[in-house]
């Protein structure tokens, strides 16, 4: 496993917000990660891409990791202001966003928002193209049965990941422990749910944030790389090709072998991908 980079630490606002950065040169690149993650589920991406000649971050998204966990509302233009104001503080003009699940979904808000802003645009196994979601994600969205489903144990931070993948065992051991410990931070329980309650229901993804999304796809004029695990449990393979077909120009890779994570379960596949993507 490479080096990990030491973290630091940079107010947005009044958040004290967690980030690791590798690289000090070449083009700005912003890692975001999915519901319930944090900047190690980069851990395996960070270091090679800044090699390939960029300059690479990664962040705790506020509620999330070790950055502040403030009351709310987590809505997307909770997120899309708080990508705006990270950015600026760590001095990014412009950048190239590589988005996570529903950090996929929250880059996708952020380009259509401050499309000047974004260089290029990477969709992994993203959200926001589609109502799907695994039945597990919409009963916790309920109230009391959520607050009930997220009390950290091991045992329920390993089944919390073990849809994104599919093979659960690289899941054991320190990746179980690290979660277990983030998952247990003050406010980290509140503001999973808070997150979880505001991005969908019962029924699934709430219609409103998606249909904003799926009606201005068109808008995209960034070069997008969609990035999909075949076997994704969580968000399906369809998502995948409805943004290829309506993000003007987009490519999209499927990594066969691979579930909802394919950074963090196929890293050199994805790397390379990304780093090809990001040399053109």
């Amino acid at each position: 496993m490479p080096e990990r980079p030491e973290d630091r630490y940079v107010l947005v606002g009044p958040l004290r917000i967690r980030y690791q950065q590798a690289g000090n040169r070449g083009r700005a690149v912003a890692l975001i990660h999915g519901f319930g993650a944090s900047v190690e589920i980069w851990e395996r991406n960070i270091q090679a891409l800044s090699a390939g000649g960029h300059r690479v971050y990664a962040v705790d998204l506020p509620g999330f990791g070790r950055s502040d966990k403030p009351v709310g509302p987590y809505d997307s233009s909770f997120f899309t202001r708080f990508v705006d104001g990270f950015l600026a503080a760590v001095n990014i003009e412009k950048v190239t966003l590589v988005g996570l699940s529903m950090g996929g979904g929250i880059c996708l808000h952020y380009a259509l928002h401050h499309p000047e802003k974004i260089e290029k645009l990477v969709l992994v196994d993203s959200a926001g193209l589609g109502r799907e979601l695994p039945l597990s994600m919409r009963i916790m969205s309920l109230p009391l049965v959520g607050e009930v489903l997220t009390k950290p144990s091991k045992r329920e931070v390993y089944l919390f990941f073990k849809p994104a993948v599919l093979n659960p065992a690289i899941l054991k051991g320190a990746f179980t422990e690290l979660y277990y410990e983030l998952f247990s931070l003050p406010g980290a329980r509140k503001a999973l749910l808070k997150v979880l309650r505001s991005m969908c229901n019962i029924f699934g993804v709430n219609k409103q944030a998606l249909s904003y999304i799926l009606s201005n796809l068109h808008r995209i004029k960034a070069p997008t790389l969609i990035i999909w695990g075949r076997q994704d449990a969580v968000l399906p393979l369809k998502h995948a090709f409805t943004a290829l077909e309506k993000i003007p120009g987009s490519e999209l890779h499927i990594i066969e072998e691979c579930g909802h994570m394919p950074n963090f379960e196929k890293p050199e596949e994805f790397n390379r991908l990304v780093l090809d993507f990001l040399s053109k």
